[in-house]
C-alpha cells in the first residue's frame, strides 16, 4: 500500500512537527483530547520538550518549573526560536506547582511529566497533585507520567523511607502504588479518561501514565 496523501515517514519532518514530545502525550494529541487553542500548563517543564508543539500550534502555555535556571534557559532558547508575538502567549513561571501563582482553573490541560516521583514524601506528593488540579478548569485533563511500584517485583526495590526507594537501575524515586492513584483520583473527584497504564523498563523501573478528567 502507498503512503497516505500528505503524510511522510521522514523522521526529520516528524521531529520538526512534534519535537521530542513524550510519546504518551502525543497519543493524547492524536486522539483529539487537546482542543485547538486550549491553555496548556506544563508543571515541571524542564527543557520544554512537551510544550514546543503546542506553542507552534498557537496554544497559550505556561512553562512552570521549580528550577529557576531551567526556566531562564528555556526562555532564552525560545527567544531564538519564536518571534515576540508568539512568546507573548507564554507564561514563564519559576515556582513549584504546589505554590503556583496561576489563577485557579487557568488551564484546560495540565501536563506533569516525570515530576511527581520527586515529591519529598506523601504529603508533598498530594500538595503537588492538588496544585495541578487547582490550576485545571472543570472539563479539563490532567496528564501525568510518574514512577510507581506497579508491575515491579517488591524484592527489587530498596526502601529509603518517606515513600522513597532505590530502584534496580540505581536511581532513587518517590513511588506510588495503584491503590494510591485510585484513591487520589476519587478524592479529587476526577474521572479516568484512560485506565492506568504502566511500562516496565528492563525490569529496572516502572513508569505509569495517569490521565484523568476534572
Amino acid at each position: 500500500m502507498g503512503e497516505p496523501p500528505g503524510m511522510s515517514a521522514d523522521p526529520a519532518r516528524l521531529a520538526a512537527l512534534v519535537g521530542s514530545m513524550d510519546i504518551y502525550l502525543l497519543d493524547q494529541v492524536l486522539r483529539g483530547r487537546i482542543p485547538t487553542g486550549a491553555r496548556i500548563l506544563d508543571a515541571g517543564c524542564g527543557g520544554g520538550r512537551n510544550l514546543e508543539y503546542f506553542v507552534r500550534s498557537g496554544h497559550p502555555v505556561a512553562a512552570l518549573d521549580a528550577d529557576g535556571e531551567a526556566v531562564a534557559a528555556l526562555r532564552e532558547r525560545w527567544m531564538d526560536i519564536f518571534d515576540r508575538d508568539v512568546l507573548s502567549t507564554v507564561h514563564f513561571l519559576d515556582e513549584p506547582i504546589e505554590e503556583t501563582s496561576l489563577p485557579d482553573a487557568w488551564a484546560e490541560v495540565v501536563i506533569c511529566n516525570a515530576v511527581l516521583h520527586f515529591a519529598r514524601d506523601e504529603s508533598h506528593f498530594l500538595r503537588m497533585v492538588e496544585g495541578c488540579w487547582k490550576a485545571l478548569r472543570p472539563g479539563g485533563m490532567l496528564f501525568a507520567r510518574l514512577a510507581s511500584t506497579i508491575g515491579m517485583d517488591p524484592d527489587r526495590l530498596r526502601p529509603l523511607g518517606n515513600g522513597w526507594f532505590e530502584l534496580p537501575d540505581g536511581s532513587e524515586r518517590f513511588l506510588v502504588d495503584e491503590e494510591t492513584l485510585l484513591r487520589v483520583t476519587t478524592d479529587l473527584g476526577g474521572q479516568f479518561l484512560d485506565p492506568l497504564k504502566t511500562t516496565v523498563v528492563a525490569n529496572a523501573r516502572c513508569m505509569t501514565t495517569w490521565v484523568i478528567g476534572k
